[in-house]
């Protein structure tokens, strides 16, 4: 099993940052966004590809989760500037991202605002800004995630009091999704329960993200793009990613039929581990 460094960064505004860091110096930095409620761990079942690949995973918690201080407020895209200060401190001058769900926003964000850092992105089963033109943002969602983030929209109290009395809410899987919590990506339950130890703080501060501008411009991307999606997703429609292939041009953009949004992680082919071979294409490895 891969080591995984971890400490604290003590950022400018007086908040702590939980870092994980995987790998040796001469390998190259992928960064993971972790989704929604995770922890940042880095992601288990794609230790050994990373390793082969010559690429080294450095993640975090995000604001309010594990051992990260919460930070009110925060937009998808200020939290660029947390990753620009964890990568001040572990020296990287330039590295890739990888985010999966509710990472996958962030990672754009990112991409979108450390122009001069971020080499490439992959987004997975990731979420269009709320104001996308012309994009049905809960068309094909579920009603679980549909009413979570429409709780979202009416504030933070309104948020809190949906989860509080929503806990038990059937989460918007598919039978796929299912089993492929039953393989090597059962991990994401384990994060998710880390995710939500210590409160729903978390949670509640990224779905509010989620229904509010991100502070962004896309266009401003100039790393390559890759967004992967399952056509059957019903927590973060496909339509999400298609409409962000539309707003980047020169993105690619890989629909698997049938798959979800756990299961396209597990795809054999066009899945998480193909997905990271195009990322360590495009850096050189």
């Amino acid at each position: 099993m891969t080591r995984v460094r971890e400490r604290d960064i003590d950022l400018p505004d007086g908040r702590t940052l939980h870092v994980y860091d995987s790998g040796a110096q001469k390998r190259y930095p992928v960064l993971w966004q972790h989704g929604t409620p995770n922890t940042g761990n880095p992601p288990e079942p794609l230790m050994r590809a990373a390793k082969k690949l010559g690429l080294r995973w450095v993640s975090f918690d995000r604001p309010a989760y594990g051992g990260s201080t919460r930070h009110a407020g925060r937009t998808v895209g200020s939290v660029a500037a947390d990753v620009a200060a964890l990568a001040d401190a572990l020296e990287l001058e330039s590295f890739a991202v990888m985010g999966h769900s509710g990472g996958g926003p962030h990672g754009l964000a990112c991409a979108a605002t450390l122009t001069d850092r971020v080499s490439a992105v992959v987004s997975v089963a990731g979420l269009a800004p709320f104001d996308a033109d012309g994009l049905d943002w809960f068309d094909g969602m579920g009603p679980t995630s549909t009413a979570a983030l429409r709780s979202a929209q009416e504030g933070a109290d309104r948020k809190r009091r949906h989860e509080e009395e929503s806990a038990d809410a059937p989460i918007d899987f598919t039978a796929r999704d299912w089993a492929t919590l039953a393989g090597p990506w059962g991990w994401l339950a384990e994060v998710a329960a880390a995710g939500v130890a210590k409160g729903l703080d978390g949670m509640i501060d990224d779905d509010l993200a989620y229904v509010t501008r991100w502070g962004v411009d896309l266009a401003a991307i100039t790393a390559p793009v890759l967004l992967l999606h399952g056509s059957d997703d019903r927590v973060a429609p496909a339509s999400h990613s298609r409409w962000l292939a539309g707003a980047l041009p020169g993105c690619e953009h890989w629909t698997l039929p049938g798959e979800a949004h756990l299961s396209v992680l597990a795809a054999e082919e066009h899945g998480a581990e193909d997905a990271l071979r195009w990322l360590a294409e495009r850096t050189g490895r």
